[in-house]
């Protein structure tokens, strides 16, 4: 295995790589809206607006932008993502976005289909854009369905940022309640190994 070129320690450099996760959301956000195509930030961008709400300290950094969409303006999201220089790719499964063609799939916006299965063995669909609140300058999955829909994923991924909520005490055990008996399963495991 070749050794990575190390470049220097940089704060410039950690800055920017958030800077540009940002400015990729945004882009997003501008493209979708200016073409009155309904979707949702999810993943880590909306967990870190609802977290930031409580304590922007615990706000965890990501590195790539998910955007909930419709199948039906698939083809109005491809122009409208194109026109901001994004390159429409299926890639592993994944319809994603290609930051111009330097991009990488780690540094792309994916897309997740509402009111789709991410995976067919998955308990329930991805939500509805229309489960959503206005943050700024983007539309983010209300706290309720970007919940279910994290408990629905329940990867590694999903679960740390979980966990994120839960330590801000955005989720708390009065939550399983509120859930089918599968997901308030999976909340009150994670209630239950706050250390992994």
């Amino acid at each position: 295995m070749a050794t990575p070129h190390l470049h220097p320690f940089s704060w410039e450099r950690m800055i920017q790589a958030v800077e540009l996760v940002r400015e990729r959301a945004l882009r997003t956000a501008r493209a979708l809206e200016g073409a009155e195509i309904p979707y949702a930030m999810v993943g880590g961008i909306a967990v870190a607006a609802w977290v930031a709400r409580v304590a922007p300290a615990a706000v965890r950094t990501t590195n790539d932008v998910d955007v909930l969409l419709r199948r039906e303006d698939m083809d109005r999201a491809k122009v409208a993502m194109k026109a901001a220089g994004f390159i429409y790719q299926h890639v592993n499964g994944m319809v994603v976005f290609i930051d111009g063609p330097g991009g990488t799939v780690r540094a792309a916006v994916k897309v997740v289909m509402a009111n789709e299965k991410v995976r067919e063995d998955d308990e329930a669909p991805a939500p509805d854009v229309s489960e959503c609140e206005r943050f700024e300058d983007y539309v983010v999955l209300n706290r309720d369905a970007l919940v279910r829909m994290e408990l629905t994923r329940y990867r590694i991924e999903s679960r740390m940022l979980l966990r994120d909520m839960i330590d801000v005490d955005l989720v708390n055990a009065l939550w399983c309640q509120r859930l089918p008996a599968e997901l308030a399963g999976r909340l009150q495991q994670l209630l239950d190994t706050p250390d992994g």
